[in-house]
């Protein structure tokens, strides 16, 4: 292979990096499965909210006529569940859109007991205490006492306690969607890493678990542990995420939330819930572009000029690594008359052709890695920048200007992802280059189009940093040939 075709081959693959490569460092990674044994999988796969009471069934129903609707609510947070402890909704001034839209179903949790050596039953409780801020309820058959009460202006707190000990199973469910924007709704929990399950999946681990629920567009709802239990996980195909213990408890304890995951809020609420933002591999780096964004925004109060500012600063960061790319490139275009001589002379003579040519490298100063690895390094900066744009709630509803009322969606006229393929091809059309074969340059080409294609879609947010951040490229582009313009290269 030519050293022009190695390098054609190569910017292919970096292009090809930065197109897709998020994927690899981002896509949701699933678990190791748990080993579990058959026994146990048949005691805890149950036909949840049958309506009758089958020889033989894991669950026992409660009949309609004994469910009661039980409804607390204290300043900004409302929540409201039946007698046998499924959450019908939640309500909170924190959150942005409606309950029942992020969690896609009627029956969001629901919560089950089975005293040691039984089922689960779907349990009775009768009221025993009953506030707008705290409720009390008792089973006569089992004995099981629930208390229900806000531990905080965002959680409601549960506390389960029987005369023997028993097992427990929180069983979410919830159907897949996506939206334009390509947010997913998933079931997500947190053990050491922010982990993804896709609704309707087959999935089975058994891990600690800080935190589990269902995350949707900007918006978490879930159970969080004051300690993380190791529970068995179980996604199912028709919808439905379970978590239960493989052993026995005392007592049981857990919060439940609904909230909008914006990061501050989510760090101050502490039990690892601002890993629910997901800012990837990268993630020392994406709080930093967050941060920033949240300082430039404090001081002109629109995000997408908080967007340019930033852009602007990182371009100017990166300025050196940049400056040593382009100019290692245009040094490899000048030489390229003079390697070709080489290669023609030493043909049959590989070892002779390969020192002669890192002669020619030493005495130009052309470095055929100068022009890949600058831009190289850059990557964890684009990949950061794209997770908090992909992920920050800030942008939900937040306008720039004219059509851009939401840089969360997508531009409704494509006008961002067209500029940006435009300004991508006028770049590529400056940068020095030193493959002469015409189908290499068509694949080339069609670069741009292809990354106008994938992000025609995306937040807006994202385009505009691409297309401000490929305008600066473009003018620093410029500006380092007219500085190195009149310098000789010695080939």
């Amino acid at each position: 292979m030519t050293s022009d075709n190695k390098n054609a081959l190569f910017a292919v693959v970096l292009s090809g990096l930065i197109l897709f490569g998020w994927q690899y460092f981002f896509a949701p990674q699933a678990p190791a499965p748990g080993v579990l044994p058959t026994t146990e999988l048949e005691a805890t796969t149950p036909v949840v909210g049958a309506p009758v009471l089958a020889q033989g069934s894991e669950t026992t129903a409660v009949a309609p006529s004994q469910l009661q609707d039980v409804a607390l609510s204290t300043a900004g947070l409302k929540a409201s569940f039946k007698n046998n402890l499924a959450i019908s909704s939640m309500e909170h001034t924190q959150t942005r859109f409606p309950f029942a839209e992020v969690v896609g179903s009627d029956k969001p949790l629901v919560i089950e007991i089975a005293p040691e050596g039984q089922k689960f039953v779907a349990l009775n409780l009768a009221t025993v205490e009953s506030s707008e801020t705290k409720w009390v309820g008792r089973d006569e058959a089992t004995g099981v006492v629930a208390t229900v009460s806000f531990t905080g202006p965002e959680m409601v707190g549960f506390k389960i306690t029987a005369p023997q000990p028993f097992k427990y199973r929180l069983t979410f469910t919830s159907t897949d969607k996506k939206l334009e924007n390509g947010q997913q709704r998933f079931f997500a929990f947190y053990n050491d890493k922010l982990n993804h399950w896709t609704v309707g999946d087959d999935e089975m681990t058994d891990t600690t678990v800080s935190w589990a629920g269902i995350d949707f567009n900007y918006h978490l709802f879930g159970v969080s542990f004051p300690k993380a239990p190791g529970l068995v996980l179980r996604g199912l195909t028709d919808g439905r995420f379970q978590l239960f213990p493989n052993y026995t408890v005392p007592e049981l304890s857990f919060e439940i939330l609904y909230v909008k995951k914006e990061y501050n809020y989510m760090t101050s609420l502490g039990r690892d819930l601002k890993h629910a933002v997901d800012f990837g591999f990268w993630g020392f780096f994406a709080e930093i572009i967050l941060r920033g964004l949240q300082f430039f925004f404090g001081l002109v109060p629109n995000w997408g000029v908080a967007i340019i500012f930033l852009t602007f600063v990182v371009r100017l960061i990166t300025f050196p690594l940049q400056y040593k790319s382009f100019v290692s490139m245009k040094r490899m275009q000048v030489v390229q008359p003079e390697m070709a001589k080489i290669k023609e002379k030493f043909k049959d003579d590989p070892m002779r052709m390969q020192k002669e040519t890192m002669e020619l490298f030493k005495r130009s100063g052309a470095n055929p890695l100068g022009g890949c690895l600058p831009m190289l390094l850059q990557l964890p900066v684009f990949f950061a920048f794209y997770k908090v744009l992909y992920s920050a709630v800030e942008l939900v509803d937040a306008p720039f200007f004219g059509w851009l009322t939401d840089l969360s969606n997508k531009d409704p006229y494509f006008v961002l992802p067209v500029l940006m393929t435009g300004a991508m091809f006028l770049q590529q059309k400056l940068t020095p280059t030193t493959v002469t074969d015409p189908v290499q340059k068509k694949i080339f080409m069609f670069m741009p189009l292809i990354f106008g294609f994938i992000m025609k879609d995306l937040p807006s947010g994202l385009s505009l940093y691409i297309f401000v951040s490929t305008l600066l490229g473009i003018g620093q582009q410029m500006l380092v040939f007219k500085i190195s313009g009149d310098k000789p290269v010695v080939v």
